[in-house]
């Protein structure tokens, strides 16, 4: 069996080459991550899974890690016309000290997932780290398409900031972080929070952020047909968010960030990606602007990571590398 069974060959293309390799570690696990996704390649088959997984509440008492951390649901007020949001409260049970607080903004594509999802990591730095950990509830497309789950994470944040007390975190310490599309998110609502005067953050942990709509990067040509997501999903994610606008000319820079002309005054930004995923060179991009801009970031692009190698593969040496660079830039963070 080949890495592109039971899915479609690679295309080839004149500006970019076969896809890099992947860690031989991860490679298996991807292969099987492929075949599971494969009748995943349409909406219409993604909507129709999501709306048969139903939500992760059952996932409650594995988050709570046997009290290490009071649950709480809050639904707080949403953006103007907008619903409410709902927002996953994780207190840390071991410590009373003022902590700084890490919101979080889930991965899918734009299309599926809930504030339950992608939170094992945000949990253990919280546990190392005495963190409360805060998770958005977005609106997914394609049924609330664009500016719906940016928006819907703003005014999460928006309530955030402004309960910090009832909370127990010091208000100028919030984190904003997510994880693919979630990263994506984190980015768009900190592009926000600038613009708007809003919260200030302390920092930006985008891992495998999903940021350019045109989805024509080297990286994206590379990995047409190769991997988990794909250029081919890719595209399904954000014509899901952006309609017919995907890759137009007036895509704002709150649902793309890559669109984005001004990348100054950011908080400190870590930026990771694996060198075998589509997002690859738009997060190297996204980083070299912040430098350009004159601001902070990190970047790590690790050798041979699909997308989502660290998730699927948590025990691989590549995916403990991954972990152990962004618990060490936290921590260099809280210390400032």
């Amino acid at each position: 069996m080949t890495v592109d069974s039971p899915l479609s060959t690679p295309r080839q293309d004149d500006a970019a080459g076969p896809p890099p390799p992947f860690d031989a570690e991860v490679r298996p696990t991807m292969v099987i991550m492929r075949q599971a996704l494969a009748g995943m390649r349409t909406l219409d088959a993604v909507l129709a899974a999501r709306e048969h997984t139903g939500r992760a509440r059952d996932q409650d008492a594995r988050l709570a890690r046997d009290g290490a951390f009071e649950l709480t649901e809050v639904s707080v007020p949403g953006p103007p016309g907008g619903p409410e949001v709902s927002l996953l409260v994780c207190r840390p049970t071991a410590t009373t000290a003022p902590r700084a607080v890490l919101y979080f903004a889930h991965g899918g594509g734009m299309i599926i997932g809930d504030n339950r999802l992608g939170l094992d990591d945000p949990l253990d730095w919280a546990q190392e780290l005495g963190l409360v950990v805060v998770s958005v509830d977005y609106r997914l497309a394609p049924e609330h398409p664009h500016p719906a789950p940016v928006e819907d994470c703003y005014a999460g944040l928006v309530w955030t900031a402004s309960h910090a007390a009832d909370l127990g975190v010091d208000p100028s310490r919030i984190i904003i972080s997510g994880q693919s599309a979630g990263g994506g998110l984190a980015a768009a609502t900190a592009l926000l929070a600038r613009d708007r005067g809003g919260p200030a953050l302390d920092g930006q942990l985008l891992m495998c952020p999903m940021l350019d709509d045109r989805n024509d990067t080297p990286s994206a040509r590379q990995m047409a047909g190769a991997g988990v997501w794909d250029r081919s999903m890719n595209e399904m994610g954000w014509s899901a968010l952006l309609g017919e606008a995907r890759g137009g000319p007036d895509v704002s820079s709150y649902a793309a960030p890559a669109r984005a002309t001004d990348l100054s005054a950011l908080p400190p930004a870590f930026v990771d990606v694996g060198s075998a995923e589509t997002f690859r060179d738009e997060d190297v991009a996204y980083a070299s602007r912040i430098w350009q801009a004159g601001g902070e970031a990190e970047l790590h692009v690790w050798p041979g990571g699909f997308h989502g190698f660290d998730l699927v593969a948590p025990q691989a040496a590549l995916s403990r590398a991954a972990k152990a660079a962004r618990l060490q830039w936290l921590r260099r963070l809280l210390r400032d």
